[in-house]
């Protein structure tokens, strides 16, 4: 379905107050003005960023590095991060907080990682030291099945359910019949739990159709994937070819189409698949044409923009901007506001603070840490 096109926190503010006040810019939108501050910079080519209990940021760095941002500085990289093989869209990716990592300083971490057959998608768990100088107990929960060559399309988020089980988009690597091979698990998200185990409502458990820790198939290159905490619904947002990147709603035992249905052609112009519907193949809630090349996705549910309350948030990397999408009462999709578009790179990451905040990170050589949040209304 087309759109109208149109358009955690006491801590977290102590360390924002350190920020220049004219380090920050001030931008209209049809709703509130927003304040947008550097946070960081130096930064090569981030990939995501999570808010640690005392309000500083850890962040991933596509070539393999993790750093904490505190008080405005930028740490040394964190030690004992796997080799991670940072050719073309691969290297390190995203990260996610344990819901217990106050008491446990446990996190996961995703990353392209290459053996003798190529390359593929990995996550990890670990536990940060508590001088934050190094990871400990680094441990592989997930593994793709089968690593290719070529350096593109691995995915990947992690989207940490309720239960505490963990729900990771993995790419098709550039290849995309492995969409529709259920004994592959590209082109797929994958729930597990937290040990790297197989949850006992996974729809192939058994390993029969389809591999155990497949949850839904048919996807091309999911870089954005949350749950919306308000209803617990888990979406995706994924990159299409030439035009056909999709928000879905993932549910047990789907197929979402790609490459038998999508809305986008081949970068040569050429069809894919079969046109745009078939039975027994999701449709997508949104999609864009032309492509955005989406990065994360977040619902918003904070207190600082009630007026954006269950909207969506895409960070887009082509035009270099984060697109918000309103949502009526049913849930429908009905309007967008461009923001930011090619005013501070291409955006990677969006996350919502504790205090309603936006975090973004910028994907660029020199790449930066963004705060965005409410203008101060002006006295005069």
């Amino acid at each position: 379905m087309k759109i109208i096109s149109a358009f955690h926190v006491a801590a977290a503010l102590v360390l924002f107050a350190a920020i220049p006040a004219d380090a920050a810019d001030t931008v209209n939108t049809q709703g509130p003005a927003l304040r947008v501050e550097k946070l960081a910079d130096g930064l090569e080519h981030p990939w995501a960023v999570e808010v640690l209990p005392d309000g500083a940021y850890l962040v991933t760095e596509r070539p393999g590095r993790m750093r904490i941002i505190r008080d405005g500085k930028l740490s040394e990289p964190i030690g004992n991060v796997p080799k991670v093989s940072a050719r073309g869209q691969g290297g390190l990716m995203d990260v996610a907080l344990a819901p217990d990592f106050a008491t446990s300083r446990k996190f996961y971490f995703t990353a392209a990682i290459a053996n003798g057959q190529g390359s593929g998608t990995e996550a990890f768990s670990a536990t940060l030291s508590k001088d934050e100088k190094k990871l400990e107990a680094v441990k592989p929960v997930f593994t793709m099945r089968r690593f290719t060559s070529g350096n593109i399309q691995y995915g990947s988020r992690i989207a940490i359910a309720p239960d505490g089980t963990l729900f990771i988009s993995v790419g098709d690597r550039g290849d995309r019949d492995r969409s529709q091979d259920w004994q592959d698990d590209a082109g797929s998200i994958v729930h597990i739990n937290a040990d790297g185990s197989i949850p006992a409502d996974n729809p192939f458990k058994d390993g029969g159709k389809a591999l155990p820790d497949i949850w839904s198939k048919g996807h091309r290159n999911p870089q954005g994937i949350t749950f919306d905490a308000k209803d617990g619904k888990l979406y995706t947002v994924e990159h299409g070819a030439r035009g056909g990147d999709e928000i879905n709603q993932p549910e047990a035992g789907k197929n979402y189409g790609w490459p038998i249905i999508t809305y986008g052609r081949d970068y040569s112009g050429a069809e894919i698949g079969e046109g745009t519907a078939k039975e027994g193949l999701e449709q997508p809630l949104h999609y864009w044409d032309p492509s955005i090349a989406p990065g994360a996705l977040a619902v918003y549910r904070g207190a600082m923009f009630p007026e954006w309350d269950g909207d969506f948030l895409v960070a887009a990397l082509k035009f270099q901007l984060l697109s918000r999408l309103q949502r009526d009462e049913s849930g429908a999709f009905v309007a967008e506001e461009r923001l930011f578009e090619g005013d501070y790179g291409r955006i990677r990451d969006v996350v919502v603070a504790p205090d309603g905040a936006l975090l973004v990170v910028t994907d660029e050589d020199d790449g930066a840490l963004l705060r965005v949040s409410r203008a101060q209304a002006s006295n005069g």
